[in-house]
């Protein structure tokens, strides 16, 4: 189409969204940088309608080992009204995958009151599976996304962007070197949040109030991209679930040599021409040849298998994450975990601490921290058990035991690291505030769903459901202390993406959240009954401080 009849075309389209303005509270067709695209306007109670734009390509399809590229547009208007597909992956077999490469689309909720808004402040979600799984809009059970922004929208008065990003090799193989340098996920993810901030003011968006969110490795991918300095200036603030750049789990140590079993399994030599003849296997082929092991044991974790994840590539990551905390100095930042993260992943470690029957012995929590503390030998180990076991008393019941074993990898895996990045943030900030919390809901499966032990906490990934306001949407399988709980969760969230502060944005909340600093360690526990009590100081201080600095002093005995 010619310039001047592409230029008329959209003045047009922008005539018409007036005319639909006036007779309806809603955006109409937008236009991004890519081309006009048009969402669905939805009517909700209370005469409030929200904007859904579903499946706006942020990237071109993407290169095999490539950074991702801008969209070359589209002529015409895309219909913008139904979710793509998610990035490649492995399917619930193993042995298969689902999904498309075509996947570097966004989602976009714009709630509305009497007017079209303008001016709102944005919250970026980035979805979480271990970098080999997950997709934008989540699990979907009877058309019912678990991240579907509308309630966290129009409740919160917040605009709501999901993302898709490359997922396992394709996204996250790395050679370790500048063949095939890794981190392509992350590159996605960033290339969206750039997207958004060029974009989003059309769709009544303040691209000056972006903040990223994110959950386990979503949140350690929202932890990153605070740290890479190719975000400076886009995102003001920063929420991270249950995951941390300082996780075990989110560096990988040597990419190379999963690369290789990789090139082996699908016929590659393992030369100088391996990087070559990887970018010409079939993505299906090369998804599967990339299989993470996910079976453990006490004497080997699962997170030693945790292999296909970011690597510190001198572009994205131009350090360790330790040292990039400076990058995020003038980013609000708000972290925390679940009390019981880390149960699914001692499940697989540790599988009778999923048995109210089986007895988990003793030396199973010796043989666990033996494994994660190896490098210290005799001595690590013997520091890890005295702390572990110091309340125990002289016969520990099995529920003791089976908790310590949970207590352990939690502390491991999630906890004691996202203490650590909150330590580093609030150290380095300038004008960034830093939060903490511990989300302490117990599993409503406790007890009654086999796997599922009666003392359960709140497992990883329990947190979703509320902040995504699931039991507002579908309060028929929910009680009246988890409305209370998402309703608490949702003002928190969108105070903070508003102004930088939980308690202060539009909505009331039940206390007050202290900020964290390195001198009073405060945070806020959430739960049912969140009161005065509930915000306290030094979580877990004798354990944050056996992994952090008792261990660290220690001689190395071996390398890991």
């Amino acid at each position: 189409m010619p310039p001047s009849l592409t230029m008329m075309f959209r003045i047009l389209a922008a005539f018409a969204v007036f005319l639909q303005a006036v007779s309806a509270t809603s955006l109409g067709i937008v236009n991004t940088e890519g081309g006009l695209v048009e969402g669905e306007n939805i009517l909700l109670e209370n005469s409030r309608y929200v904007d859904v734009f579903k499946g706006i390509p942020f990237a071109d399809f993407p290169g095999r080992f490539e950074k991702p590229k801008r969209h070359p547009g589209w002529d015409g208007v895309l219909k913008a009204t139904k979710f793509q597909r998610r990035c490649l992956q492995l399917d619930l077999t193993m042995t298969g995958t689902m999904g498309s490469e075509d996947c570097l689309y966004l989602n976009i909720w714009v709630p509305h009151g009497s007017s079209v808004s303008t001016g709102l402040p944005v919250m970026v979600w980035i979805y979480g599976g271990g970098f080999v799984t997950g997709g934008a809009m989540g699990v979907n059970f009877l058309n019912n996304y678990l991240y579907d922004g509308q309630e966290l929208a129009t409740r919160g008065n917040v605009i709501v962007v999901t993302l898709g990003y490359r997922l396992g090799p394709l996204g996250f193989l790395s050679t370790g070197d500048s063949d095939i340098p890794g981190n392509y996920g992350l590159w996605d993810q960033q290339a969206a949040i750039a997207w958004v901030h060029r974009n989003i003011g059309s769709f009544g968006g303040d691209p000056s109030n972006i903040t990223i969110f994110g959950e386990s490795a979503g949140g350690a991918s929202v932890s990153l991209q605070t740290l890479t300095p190719h975000n400076k200036g886009i995102i003001r603030r920063a929420i991270s679930q249950s995951g941390v750049a300082m996780c075990p789990w989110v560096i990988s140590k040597h990419p190379r040599k999963f690369a290789e079993e990789v090139a082996l399994k699908v016929n590659c030599p393992i030369d100088s021409t391996m990087a070559a003849c990887l970018k010409t296997i079939d993505s299906a082929t090369l998804t599967v040849a990339g299989t993470i092991n996910m079976s453990g044991s006490p004497d080997n974790p699962v997170v030693n298998n945790l292999v296909l994840s970011p690597v510190v590539d001198g572009d994205f990551l131009p350090d360790e994450p330790h040292n990039l905390y400076h990058n995020a100095a003038e980013i609000d930042y708000l972290a925390g975990t679940n009390d019981m993260d880390g149960r699914m992943y001692s499940s697989m470690d540790v599988p009778s601490v999923n048995d109210d029957v089986l007895e988990t012995s003793i030396e199973d929590v010796k043989r666990l921290l033996t494994a994660l503390t190896k490098e210290k030998g005799q001595m690590g180990l013997d520091g890890a058990y005295a702390t572990y076991s110091a309340s125990w008393g002289s016969s520990p019941s099995q529920e003791t035991v089976k908790k310590t074993v949970v207590a352990i990898e939690t502390d491991y895996l999630f906890l004691i690291p996202t203490q650590t990045a909150l330590y580093l943030h609030a150290g380095s900030a300038t004008s960034g505030r830093t939060y903490s919390y511990l989300f302490s809901v117990p599993n409503r499966m406790g007890g009654i769903m086999p796997s599922f032990p009666s003392w359960m906490g709140a497992d990883h990934t329990d947190d979703l459901q509320y902040v995504f306001g699931k039991p507002l949407s579908t309060p028929l399988i929910y009680r009246a202390e988890d409305k209370a709980v998402s309703e608490h969760m949702i003002a928190y969230w969108t105070n903070f993406a508003k102004t930088g502060d939980p308690n202060s944005g539009g909505l009331s909340v039940p206390v007050t959240w202290p900020e964290f600093t390195n001198a009073d360690h405060k945070f806020l526990e959430i739960n049912a009954n969140i009161n005065s009590a509930s915000v306290r100081e030094m979580l877990r201080l004798g354990y944050v401080y056996f992994w952090t600095s008792y261990l660290p002093d220690l001689p190395e005995v071996t390398s890991r």
